[in-house]
């Protein structure tokens, strides 16, 4: 008999102070391992799962996880509040109730990402939370960007080391938009390998700024040649949001 509920959190938190969200035998400075310590000080002993895992210096303003909570912790409310009192760089949005069987990664039909930047230097205070790019042309970006969409194997758009049964991608949509000062870039898709995001915005903005061609890029998004593997800076990636 099962005394354990499965239950749901959507949570944010500030990347700038974490090496990523995925807890590591190197160092304590992972999202993974705070909210681990915070759940243990509430007597919960469970093992977190993402929907995804985040790199180092990457933000979060709604990348979900599932755990296991005892019986007296029916109060999820309640279990919200008290989490939140012991966590300073994350933030519990909520927490709900959901099956045995569902599972923040595998139960995902996509994911969102936003990708923040300004052509201007960011304040000290948007440093950390939004990226920098020189002045660029915005149809190039667009047209760049369009390159992306659709199902493709993505394994030119990846870092080395990732370990994954198929590095096919269907990326359903891309976004760019202005608002004042600051540039957003969104991608919608059913998963992301690692730091492929980064290195599509980095290769689109190539593009943008005339130091990569689009028959280029559309040569690497084909996999048929690899012309760069530079990486956006992550201060301005978000994973913003999980559809189930």
């Amino acid at each position: 008999m099962r005394t354990m509920q499965r239950v749901k959190a959507v949570i944010s938190y500030d990347g700038s102070v974490y090496f990523g969200f995925q807890k590591q035998t190197s160092t304590k400075q992972t999202v993974t391992h705070d909210i681990i310590e915070a759940l243990s000080s509430l007597e919960i002993r469970s093992d977190i799962i993402g929907s995804g895992r985040t790199d180092a210096g990457v933000h979060a303003t709604g990348q979900v996880i599932h755990f296991d909570v005892p019986p007296y912790w029916s109060n999820l409310e309640k279990l919200t509040l008290n989490l939140n009192r012991k966590l300073t760089y994350i933030h519990i949005k909520h927490i709900t109730k959901v099956s045995e069987t569902f599972h923040a990664r595998f139960s995902a039909k996509s994911r969102l990402y936003r990708y923040v930047f300004k052509t201007t230097k960011p304040s000290v205070f948007e440093q950390k939370y939004i990226a920098n790019y020189p002045l660029f042309n915005t149809s190039s970006l667009i047209e760049a960007l369009s390159a992306f969409e659709g199902t493709h194997d993505f394994d030119m758009f990846r870092k080395t080391g990732t370990h994954t049964h198929t590095s096919v991608r269907d990326i359903y949509k891309v976004r760019y938009k202005k608002r004042g000062d600051y540039h957003f870039i969104y991608f919608d898709a059913n998963g992301f390998l690692r730091a492929q995001v980064r290195m599509m915005v980095d290769a689109a903005m190539l593009c943008a700024t005339n130091k990569l061609t689009l028959n280029a890029l559309k040569e690497q998004v084909d996999n048929q040649k690899k012309h760069t593997t530079s990486l956006a800076p992550p201060e301005g990636l978000y994973l913003a949001r999980i559809i189930y």
